[in-house]
């Protein structure tokens, strides 16, 4: 079982160690998360307006909030507020400007009673990131908006960590995926039939660890850990915020977590952005990745 650290010294090479071992790090509101949450609630507010943005759901159909979401969520993810709103982040974490590289923010919606579970509010089913063609040193990053309690957060599943699952991920392929699943999303209004990787076998997924942390609080966890998002059996909308990041080290010397069942080709690097300056990371060593499919390589962090 993995063990949950809070609030552990800003020593960026010691946290990402302890992420690809499969530890499971929470952070309580700094600044700059709050500024970052402050700013999702600030353009929630506008494109929800009048309704409070968690409890919306309750006063309009669910075609007129899809159309809410194709706006609000685009808005938040593409702003430059968002991304200087990060590099200060980032930066107040401890991590290399000149080597931490993360991508856009994804602003997600959970809401209640079945509402919307599909395209633009998509309740995931319990997956690893690295089925998605995620690296093996991708460390993701979730916070909430608003409050949640244990029936409307992220649930992890830290007991499959290094037990290999049977899945589907063999049939994903990124570059697929961002041309027509991602791109398609507002689409999938009553059921959502993209091709996602799935267990493929039974999972025991409670006990679950399901970490509560306030407004602000912040979640670390390795792109390897199953999780997945709790059935939503409150009365509001869970809204939260999640990213990831890459470290150009661990990418270069093929760092991360163990492998033990990714089989997802291409790859989300083309995605990141340089802490420092925002630059993207260099197209040969993209390229390099995808061509020699590190993602599939069962390289230990201490290696």
């Amino acid at each position: 079982m993995a063990i949950v650290l809070v609030d552990t010294p800003n020593n960026d090479a010691r946290r990402r160690q302890m992420l690809f071992d499969g530890e499971i790090l929470s952070y309580s509101l700094r600044q700059s998360t709050r500024r970052l949450c402050d700013y999702a609630r600030e353009l929630l507010a506008k494109h929800f307006h009048p309704y409070d943005p968690r409890t919306a759901q309750d006063h309009m159909a669910v075609e007129d909030y899809v159309e809410v979401l194709r706006k609000v969520k685009p808005e938040f993810i593409n702003s430059d507020r968002s991304k200087a709103l990060l590099q200060a982040m980032l930066s107040e974490f401890g991590c290399d400007g000149q080597k931490t590289y993360f991508d856009l923010p994804r602003l997600r919606t959970s809401t209640h009673s079945n509402y919307l579970t599909s395209g633009m509010a998509y309740a995931y089913h319990p997956h690893r990131d690295t089925w998605f063609s995620a690296p093996m040193c991708q460390i993701n990053w979730w916070l909430p908006v608003y409050d949640v309690d244990e029936d409307n957060c992220l649930a992890l599943h830290p007991q499959y960590f290094s037990r290999e699952i049977q899945n589907s991920s063999g049939n994903f392929d990124y570059d697929d995926w961002v041309n027509v699943g991602r791109r398609h999303a507002h689409k999938h209004v009553k059921h959502d039939d993209r091709v996602q990787p799935r267990a493929e076998e039974p999972l025991e997924l409670e006990p679950s660890l399901r970490v509560i942390n306030g407004v602000g609080g912040v979640h670390l966890f390795s792109a390897a850990q199953l999780h997945s998002s709790v059935p939503n059996t409150t009365n509001e909308t869970r809204l939260s915020i999640d990213f990831r990041t890459i470290h150009l080290d661990d990418i270069v010397a093929c760092r991360g977590a163990v492998n033990v069942d990714s089989a997802a080709t291409g790859t989300n690097l083309g995605d990141f952005l340089r802490v420092a300056d925002l630059q993207v990371v260099e197209p040969a060593i993209v390229g390099e990745y995808r061509d020699f499919s590190y993602s599939r390589l069962s390289v230990s962090a201490s290696e």
